[in-house]
């Protein structure tokens, strides 16, 4: 007894230190992470001398709003914030339900060819036809420069097909048989059986695609030339990478001029974060469940 005593508190001892160390790994990690954010946060509402004379770190400086104001009045980034808006809606509702129709046939044993088509869809996460053929493509649909060209191409990712269908491959056989039972076809099974029971999973798929879309911008780069139709992001782009601040500040009659380039550069990326953000919260209880029940059954 003494010597089970002796082993299980030493099982205790190293399980606690191996709890220390794992979370002082992840705190360190996570503070890399985190640090640049809020250095872009700090430098986004502070005043121009503070930055100018490198006293902004982590922490704003003299605060002040005049690089949101320089931003929320560029009708050109509200413009652009509501398509990109509208555009991720609809890519999460068209790709999601494109997911479901392509994961649930896949899950049944009588689909003829089901092996070979798993092949193809894993072979697609390997290999890619490249940006010359894709544009080709997409021009001869003829949907360059228009929304679709942003949610057609991409609207099937295969990791979350396989993913879906593994959530469903989990869901007990003797419900769709009950279904079936009770004269359900496949179509009233997968609506009242299936996707009930697979909140978690498509709450979690909903959130992998609707952050790849709004944080997506080398398709719009390809496809879209009407400044109309650019995403946040590719429009974000201009301004950080081109040093569009000039097209702001012929909308500001001169706010611009007593404002640092860095700070409304700095304001427009927390523009472009903050909304997308404000959706882990909502699907928080959602995303560790579906992942986790998505990768326990073939």
């Amino acid at each position: 007894m003494v010597v089970h005593n002796a082993n299980s508190i030493q099982r205790n001892s190293g399980s606690k230190v191996f709890d220390i160390i794992n979370i002082a790994i992840t705190s360190f990690f996570g503070l890399l992470c985190l640090l640049p954010f809020l250095n872009v946060f700090a430098l986004s509402m502070s005043s121009g001398r503070a930055i100018m004379s490198g006293d902004v770190s982590f922490f704003p400086v003299e605060i002040q709003f005049n690089a949101y104001a320089a931003v929320f009045k560029n009708s050109a980034m509200m413009a652009s914030f509501k398509f990109t808006a509208l555009l991720t809606l609809v890519y999460t509702a068209v790709s999601i339900l494109m997911t479901i129709c392509a994961a649930y046939p896949l899950t049944k044993k009588g689909l003829k060819g089901k092996r070979c088509i798993l092949i193809l869809i894993i072979f697609t996460m390997y290999f890619n036809a490249g940006i010359i053929p894709n544009y080709i493509v997409v021009k001869n649909l003829g949907l360059i420069d228009k929304m679709w060209s942003l949610i057609f191409p991409g609207m099937i990712s295969a990791y979350n097909l396989i993913l879906l269908r593994t959530f469903f491959l989990s869901i007990p056989e003797s419900l769709i048989e009950a279904a079936y039972l009770d004269g359900c076809s496949e179509v009233r099974t997968l609506i009242t059986i299936v996707l009930p029971l697979s909140k978690p999973v498509l709450a979690t798929l909903c959130l992998f695609y609707a952050v790849g879309r709004w944080n997506g911008f080398q398709d719009a780069l390809y496809y879209i030339n009407t400044p109309d139709l650019y995403p946040l992001q590719l429009k974000l782009r201009e301004i950080i990478v081109q040093d569009r601040m000039a097209e702001i500040g012929a909308q500001e009659g001169g706010l611009m001029s007593n404002l640092v380039a860095e700070s409304v550069k700095s304001a427009s990326i927390m523009f472009a974060t903050i909304p997308i953000l404000m959706l882990y919260p909502w699907l928080q209880k959602y995303f560790i469940s579906g992942i986790m029940i998505g990768a326990v059954k073939e």
